[in-house]
């Protein structure tokens, strides 16, 4: 059987799935990984999510003409609504931003019991994803992150441990850098506690933009007069001149 090719993004996700897992794709578009997941062996069975149409049955073709009508089973409905509790191990969604993430995962928190694992894949709001983990015990496992077609893609996966609260303790506390800049708790939400251990290449590209961005606000905010946009200016100031510390620092560490 021919494997289903995937993109790096895809390949990625797919590479962070535990073997022999029951796998639920919220937001499966063609169903790409869920049929990738079973022909590999790595998945024992699948469920591709999806709320509209068009994508829906893009995914119903794509599994039909993998000949895996009887292992993945592609289902319309709203985020995880499509699954019942119990049925699945490990969910994946991608390709969405935090907050919608964020929002599946609330709304069908019951889904959540006997699921050990999360691969989540934000297109925006990462800080959102692993709020939303630090905050329901969720541990958080493994960070990635690539550069694609001229995007920047972070890879967050998340397991379901007794001991999530004080491993996630440990790993929010704040730290100092070789050079003296402090990676607070909030600072360690949004750029990513364990991507800040092994700085890439990559990371500090996308934060150099984020910071640029940052700056073209804060221009924008201090050419107002009224009070509030003066205390907002004074915020973004001082979370650039954070942001700018950190980076000098992690290029000074990173690999």
């Amino acid at each position: 059987m021919k494997l289903t090719k995937l993109s790096a993004r895809l390949q990625q996700i797919a590479d962070r799935l535990p073997v022999g897992c029951r796998l639920a794709d919220i937001g499966s578009d063609h169903a790409l990984l869920p049929v990738y997941a079973v022909q590999s062996g790595v998945a024992l069975y699948a469920v591709a999510g999806e709320v509209n149409e068009g994508p829906y049955e893009a995914a119903s073709r794509q599994v039909a003409e993998a000949g895996l009508n009887s292992k993945v089973h592609v289902r319309r409905g709203d985020g995880l609504a499509v699954i019942v509790k119990g049925e699945v191990d490990t969910i994946t969604i991608a390709g969405m931003g935090g907050a919608l993430i964020a929002s599946i995962l609330s709304a069908g928190a019951d889904k959540l019991d006997g699921v050990n694992r999360l691969v989540l894949q934000p297109n925006v709001g990462e800080d959102i994803v692993r709020r939303w983990l630090l905050d329901h015990n969720w541990f958080l496992l493994e960070e990635s992150i690539l550069e694609e077609d001229g995007k920047i893609y972070e890879i967050i996966t998340a397991v379901s441990e007794p001991e999530a609260a004080a491993l996630n303790e440990l790993l929010y506390q704040e730290r100092e850098l070789p050079g003296g800049a402090v990676l607070t708790k909030e600072l360690l939400l949004m750029m990513g506690p364990r991507l800040t251990q092994q700085p890439t290449n990559v990371l500090i590209t996308k934060w150099e933009s984020e910071l640029d961005k940052l700056n073209k606000i804060r221009k924008s905010v201090a050419s107002s007069n009224q009070e509030a946009s003066r205390e907002k200016e004074q915020q973004l100031a001082d979370l650039s001149h954070q942001l700018k510390e950190v980076l000098t620092c992690l290029q000074k560490v990173k690999p």
